[in-house]
C-alpha cells in the first residue's frame, strides 16, 4: 500500500509544478504585452545609430600623409595604399586610396590609429549591391559625405530603446521621449 501512496504523492507533486511552470509562463506572456513594439517598417523608418556605431569609413585625401599605419594595424592588410616619393621635397606624395567594404570588418582600428585622422567612421550602413565590385571605394567614393538620417525628410527616425527615456510617472505619450 504504501508504494501506491508515493505515487499518488509524486503525481500530485509533478501536477503541481507543472501548474506552476504554466503559470510562470503565462506572467511572463501577459509582462511582454505591455511593451512598446520593436519592429520598424525598414525602408520608410530607419532607426538613429548610436554614437560610436562603425559605419562606411570617410576618407579625406588632403590629411594623408601615405605612411600607411592604417594597412599595419588592420587585421587583414585592406586598406590599398598607392604613393610615390617626391626626391624634391623628401615626402611621399598619395596617388590612390582604396578599401573593399565586400571584404572589411569594420574593426575601426585604421580609424583608431590613424595619425592624421583622416579616417573616420560614418553612420551609413546601407553598402549592399547586387554586384560586389561596386564595394570597392576608392578615394573619391571613400570622401563623399553620408547623407543623415535626420536630415531626410521622406524617412522617419525611430530611436534606439537605449536612446529612450519615458517619464514613468506620466502616461505615455510621444512627446514624452526625450533625447539621453
Amino acid at each position: 500500500m504504501f508504494p501506491m501512496v508515493t505515487g499518488f504523492m509524486n503525481y500530485g507533486q509533478q501536477t503541481i509544478r507543472a501548474a506552476r511552470y504554466i503559470g510562470q509562463s503565462f506572467i511572463i506572456t501577459l509582462s511582454h504585452t505591455n511593451r512598446l513594439p520593436v519592429t520598424i517598417q525598414y525602408p520608410y523608418e530607419k532607426s538613429i545609430t548610436s554614437e560610436r556605431f562603425r559605419g562606411r569609413i570617410h576618407f579625406e585625401f588632403d590629411k594623408c600623409i601615405a605612411c600607411e599605419v592604417c594597412v599595419r594595424v588592420c587585421p587583414i592588410d585592406l586598406p590599398v595604399v598607392d604613393w610615390r616619393l617626391e626626391r624634391d621635397m623628401k615626402k611621399k606624395q598619395l596617388l590612390n586610396y582604396s578599401i573593399d567594404f565586400g571584404v572589411c570588418i569594420f574593426c575601426g582600428n585604421c580609424v583608431e590609429y590613424c595619425p592624421t585622422n583622416c579616417l573616420s567612421m560614418t553612420e551609413e550602413y546601407e553598402l549592399s549591391t547586387y554586384d560586389r565590385h561596386e564595394l570597392n571605394y576608392n578615394q573619391i567614393a571613400l570622401g563623399r559625405l553620408p547623407m543623415s538620417v535626420i536630415g531626410d525628410y521622406t524617412i522617419q527616425t525611430v530611436m534606439n530603446s537605449t536612446q529612450i527615456k519615458i517619464d514613468k510617472d506620466k502616461p505615455f505619450d510621444s512627446r514624452t521621449i526625450t533625447d539621453c
